[in-house]
């Protein structure tokens, strides 16, 4: 099952990888018009988004033991959203031997902090003032 895992959260983070450019070769981060933006059924999916970004963060917030790790996968998760999600879970299947149980994988609770969860969070920065120039 661990195998399978990782192939999934490969195929999202592949893909998110692949929307992602080619949105930004389309249009500006923030270029979204007035129109859409203020759309009831755009804001109804951006609160379904974050509610399920922070719902996915309560697993990481019990997870992970170091405040240091809580907080950059924080950022991470808001900025970049399931791209961090899948990112987070991919590396969690690869620290897990391939003949681990779910159940196993999914409680285990980490006590130091990958270099993954700042360098995603300085990248979910990076992205976002990028955007604002």
């Amino acid at each position: 099952m661990i195998l399978g895992l990782r192939l999934f959260f490969t195929l999202v983070v592949a893909s998110m990888l692949g929307v992602t450019f080619w949105a930004s070769g389309q249009c500006p981060l923030f270029g979204v018009p007035r129109e859409v933006a203020t759309h009831p059924w755009f804001i109804a999916t951006l609160f379904d988004a974050y509610w399920g970004f922070l719902t996915f963060y309560l697993w990481v917030l019990w997870r992970e033991r170091s405040w240091w790790a809580r907080g950059t996968w924080l950022i991470a998760i808001l900025l970049l959203g399931n791209l961090a999600m899948a990112s987070y879970a991919l590396e969690a299947t690869f620290r897990a031997s391939p003949q681990a149980k779910v159940p196993d994988w999914v409680m285990q609770r980490r006590d130091s902090c990958s270099p993954l969860g700042p360098a995603l969070a300085l990248v979910g920065i990076a992205v976002i003032a990028l955007a604002l120039q």
